[in-house]
């Protein structure tokens, strides 16, 4: 490792305890486990930590818990942090409005509101209704809510309850007016969608099997569709569609906001590729038809006008293009708006105009077309940014979209068609000085010449002399683009000296759709040339060095972080790694692992299983190497990427160790992958990261 003596002789200098050794970590058992794979054998000696409920399990959780939180939480750096964070996080949030039946509908946080609660309002002057506060579901905020899906008629919200941050769905009925729910629960949902008929009386939604009606292992697979009429159990639900012989497809249905059409989207997996399936609901008895019936392409429904219907698709197109279609199978479709160098990313059509939100260079711009396609302008937006959501309906005269970046609090803005106006709708006051920042967009060049884009926000006045504390975060993969975000805990890591750097790697959508099939499968060591190539960039140009330079991602960038601890442990001073996949052969045998497939590959494939064996963190784990100091988050109820995973790395990078810096581990107690979590587990966690990172660069006395 080469910056590894550098950086311990400064952390010693420093007096920072992250040069005591050796660390003491909990005893963590070899066992014996070994698995043949196509020929090949592998060992799994940390295979008893997959067993969640075992006490040699809990104990261990309990145990690297105490080693965790005893240095994190001694001096005074993390309270100060959490003190910090607890100001800044401290402000009104808004999300995008909605209408329905002639109401408006938003969330909104008061600040320090674990969950936020969702408000109508009957018109803007008058004063707003509750209509669901999940912070009064749990005294500590772990239960959270989803879907929220309003009826046509304005009077009923269809929305799912989770707890402790699992992915489980319990689908409630709630009359917006009373405040009371109906006495009906739809159960076994996950990854659901509701679709309200225009009636109001009823919507469809999807489901997995009852458990104990098929095989424990395919309790997350065959989907079904059913139809709920409100006021009747779940037992009295019709079952609209199954594929019986295909148990790997998710279905999520959507309604055209004028009730004419049922959709059915139809995936494998986390594979943008769809299927399309239509119903006429304006003909009594009418079938279900199969537009699109292969999964070659994005196929994405915007609206309908009478019997034609506009649609995004990337067939031929990686970058996308609009089409129209009529509802007949085999359709090949209309080009609108045909593909651009810019990527399309979502779009809304209001007013009978397309409001097209592209992707340039990793950042969003708003195009009007009218319905023929004619380019009408760009909406002015106000800087380098992303919009998170649009909302409106095609007989709505008027667009609210949200706006935010790194520097820029996620903003309301409503757009009015008829006069081009646009104005401020609800604008967050955030206590930090934001006009000594500035982000500025730079390029790396990848290990095969690929050009790679990131985003640097830091102050004005930095000094390009390789000395400042840097965090590079990145995801690629999963077809996700990292557009410029609002995030209230990393302006603590800027207040404090820190530079913030987030990367576009291959594996997102950038680019389109070609750049995510560049970073997938087996062209995932991509996605690590890029992130590796954008660290070696940031050293070149004085940004930082390897020493002052940490790693972040979650989940698929959790994965990521593993890979550069394991593949360029000289490259980085520190490394956070959340909610990771590392273990990827065997990833897909728990919960929704088998999603996945279509962007990994499996180990049960023997040409897939040597490119996953080739990176998988877990097995590039070598005895004797020095890594850099590392902080692995994970939750005790993840259901989507479960703990074993980080768990399992955690024991195997501490028994290798060979340096003086610590491999820790932070087991979060009643939280899952991320969604949902209450905001002050979001600041503790918070508080956490950024005392390891300042500790670990010494960034401040006594810390």
């Amino acid at each position: 490792m080469r910056s590894f003596l550098i950086l311990a002789m400064m952390l010693t200098l420093a007096g920072s305890s992250l040069a005591q050794e050796p660390w003491k970590y909990p005893e963590s058992p070899r066992g014996e486990v070994v698995d043949v794979y196509h020929g090949t054998r592998v060992s799994d000696p940390y295979r008893w930590l997959e067993d969640p409920d075992s006490e040699p399990t809990r104990k261990w959780v309990e145990a690297q818990n105490q080693l965790t939180f005893s240095y994190l939480h001694s001096g005074p750096t993390f309270a100060r942090l959490k003190q910090r964070l607890t100001e800044i996080w401290n402000f009104e949030r808004y999300g995008t409005p909605f209408r329905d039946g002639g109401r408006m509908f938003y969330f909104k946080n008061n600040g320090l509101q674990n969950q936020s609660v969702l408000y109508m309002l009957t018109d803007e002057k008058a004063e707003p209704k509750v209509v669901l506060d999940p912070n009064s579901m749990s005294a500590d905020g772990t239960v959270s809510t989803s879907i929220h899906e309003v009826s046509h008629d304005g009077k009923h919200l269809a929305y799912g309850i989770q707890a402790s941050g699992s992915d489980e769905q319990a689908v409630k009925i709630r009359q917006v007016d009373t405040g009371a729910d109906l006495a009906e629960t739809l159960k076994w949902c996950k990854f659901s969608s509701v679709a309200w008929t225009a009636d109001s009386q009823g919507f469809y939604y999807n489901r997995f099997p009852e458990p104990g009606s098929v095989a424990k292992e395919d309790e997350n697979s065959y989907n079904k569709v059913f139809f709920h009429k409100i006021g009747t159990p779940q037992a009295a639900d019709k079952l609209i569609y199954e594929d019986p012989k295909d148990k790997e497809l998710l279905f999520s249905p959507a309604v055209t906001d004028d009730g004419r059409y049922l959709f059915l989207y139809v995936n494998r997996g986390t594979d943008p590729k769809n299927m399309l399936y239509c119903q006429d609901l304006s003909q009594p008895g009418s079938a279900l038809i199969k537009l699109v019936d292969r999964e070659v392409a994005l196929y994405s429904v915007i609206d309908n006008v009478g019997k034609t219907l506009y649609l995004h698709t990337d067939l031929d197109a990686p970058r996308g293009r609009l089409i129209t279609m009529e509802p007949v199978p085999g359709s090949a479709g209309r080009t609108i708006v045909p593909e651009s160098e810019d990527v399309i990313d979502r779009v809304a059509m209001v007013d009978n105009r397309l409001f097209v939100v592209v992707l340039r260079d990793a950042r969003h711009v708003v195009k009007m077309y009218d319905l023929e396609g004619k380019l009408l302008g760009e909406l002015p937006l106000p800087g380098l940014g992303t919009i998170s959501a649009l909302s409106g309906k095609r007989t709505d005269k008027e667009i609210f979209l949200s706006f935010a970046s790194y520097l820029f609090p996620q903003t309301i803005y409503r757009y009015e068609v008829a006069s081009g106006q646009l104005s401020i709708f609800r604008q967050p006051e955030v206590s930090f000085d934001f006009g000594a920042y500035q982000t500025r967009q730079i390029f790396a060049t990848s290990k095969d010449g690929t050009r790679v884009p990131m985003f640097v926000t830091a102050r004005k006045d930095l000094k390009l002399d390789s000395s400042n504390p840097t965090l590079l975060y990145a995801y690629g993969g999963f077809n996700i683009s990292l557009t410029p975000s609002f995030s209230a805990s990393r302006l603590v890591w800027l207040e404090n000296g820190g530079v913030l750097v987030v990367a576009n790697l291959r594996g997102g959508n950038e680019y389109g759709e070609e750049w995510h099939q560049a970073g997938m499968l087996g062209k995932k060591q991509n996605v690590f040339d890029d992130f590796i190539a954008c660290a070696e960039t940031l050293i070149k140009e004085g940004y930082t060095r390897p020493d002052r330079l940490a790693c972040n991602g979650g989940s698929n960038g959790g994965l990521l972080v593993a890979a550069m601890v394991t593949q360029r442990p000289d490259l980085f001073g520190a490394a956070v790694c959340q909610v990771p996949v590392v273990d990827m052969l065997r990833y897909h045998k728990f919960t929704v692992g088998r999603f996945w497939v279509p962007e990994y590959g499996s180990s049960e494939d023997p040409e897939q299983f040597k490119f996953l064996y080739a990176y998988s963190p877990l097995h590039r784990v070598k005895p004797g190497t020095r890594y850099p100091p590392l902080l692995i988050t994970t939750a005790d109820t993840d259901d989507r990427v479960v703990p074993a995973h980080a768990k399992k790395l955690a024991a195997a990078l501490q028994t290798a160790q060979a340096g003086p810096a610590p491999i820790l581990i932070r087991v979060e107690t009643k939280a899952g992958h991320g969604g949902g979590k209450p905001t002050s587990k979001v600041i503790e966690e918070a508080a956490d990261i950024y005392t390891f990172l300042i500790k670990t660069f010494a960034m401040e006395k006594g810390s």
